[in-house]
């Protein structure tokens, strides 16, 4: 598959149209095509977003919307949350480039999603949970902040620049599973986690955010995803009979 083809640009709750547009011709600049709105906060049929697409508005026409991130990223293998902020639940944070070597080592047809936050307050704690990896673009000290647009510009010339024939390996490349399987595979881990009282019913998304960044890292395949399921059925069916939490 050809790049073009396998990147792919998703922007949370964009707020202005201009940046929507401007967005579409960063990314034509790049040779990039593959436009997804997740619930923009903006009329993204406002003028300002052909006005700043200028010779990318096939890109603007030809934009996927979808109601939620967990949606957009369903057939991509790989996600990375752009941020800026550090914190508990943000570590391990890449540089763009950093990104492009370990993409570069992936299958050649797994598919990557590029996601950007909104304009004032970026991804939230559980957006930059769903993706597989993080990614900060180095700035000064003194000023941090970039516009969306450029941000995307940044990212997306790095994989122009990066581009290059995957080298053959002997063995096959592994596929490795998407958001679509790994999603439920989530749902299911809390559900199970739950009922044998390992998670706290208060604040079950504390411990459920360290189980997805440790089955991030380990890049699940499809057979693994389907054994850790048949382990929490097994457990799901083995717990009919739980009394509650250990030493409660």
């Amino acid at each position: 598959m050809d790049l073009k083809e396998r990147i792919s640009v998703v922007l949370v709750g964009t707020q202005s149209a201009g940046n929507i547009g401007m967005v579409c011709r960063a990314m034509k600049n790049m040779g990039l095509y593959d436009l997804r709105l997740v619930a923009p906060a903006c009329n993204v049929d406002h003028p300002e977003a052909p006005k700043f697409a200028v010779s990318a508005k096939d890109l603007l026409e030809n934009a996927k919307f979808y109601a939620s991130l967990e949606d957009a990223l369903a057939d991509c293998e790989f996600s990375v949350a752009t941020t800026r902020r550090h914190g508990k639940y943000r570590n391990e944070i890449s540089t763009p480039d950093e990104i492009v070597t370990r993409f570069a080592g992936c299958a050649p047809q797994s598919r990557l999603a590029l996601v950007f936050g909104r304009e004032d307050s970026g991804l939230t704690t559980d957006e930059v949970a769903m993706c597989r990896w993080q990614a900060t673009i180095s700035t000064a000290d003194e000023y941090g902040s970039l516009n969306l647009s450029q941000a995307v510009l940044i990212f997306c010339y790095e994989f122009l620049k990066g581009a290059a024939p995957v080298a053959v390996e002997e063995k096959p490349a592994r596929e490795i599973a998407g958001s679509a399987a790994l999603e439920p595979l989530y749902s299911h881990m809390e559900r199970t986690l739950m009922r044998i009282g390992y998670l706290n019913p208060q604040n079950p998304e504390h411990m459920m955010r360290t189980m997805r960044r440790i089955y991030a890292r380990a890049e699940l395949d499809e057979r693994e995803v389907a054994s850790l399921r048949g382990m929490l059925s097994q457990i799901d069916w083995a717990c009919a009979e739980f009394k509650g939490k250990k030493g409660a």
